[in-house]
């Protein structure tokens, strides 16, 4: 048997749910992005101000992420933070862009509130700083 201070130590559900998510999203998989969200999904985006636009089930959401892929082929979320109580975890990132036309690439940060029912995303909603 193995001490306590050797176990390692279980992994949180949600979280679990929410890495899978970000993984997929960051190999631009729209198929793993959907199969790591729920039948009922709401995504909210960061644009337009002030509000964004909300997506709702899974052929809108779907859509969203297939033009957002094919508008930003380099581009990657990096977690900068994640944590997660109950079916909610809150996830503080930096999204880059490629070069653009002049050669300069560009980021945004940003924090991303997800909540995950039966093993999925049911919900994203996405907030940027300035």
């Amino acid at each position: 048997m193995q001490s306590a201070q050797h176990r390692e130590p279980a992994k949180d559900p949600t979280m679990e749910a929410v890495e899978r998510f970000n993984q997929a999203f960051n190999r631009h998989d729209v198929d793993a992005v959907m199969a790591a969200m729920t039948e009922d999904c709401v995504f909210e985006n960061t644009f337009p101000p002030p509000d964004g636009e909300r997506f709702e089930g899974q052929a809108a959401v779907r859509a969203f992420w297939e033009a957002f892929f094919l508008s930003s082929p380099g581009a990657v979320f990096e977690v900068e933070e994640l944590f997660a109580t109950g079916d909610r975890c809150v996830v503080r990132w930096r999204y880059r862009w490629a070069p653009d036309v002049e050669g300069t690439p560009g980021h945004i940060r940003g924090v991303d509130l997800f909540r995950v029912r039966d093993g999925k995303v049911a919900e994203k909603l996405s907030y940027v700083k300035g």
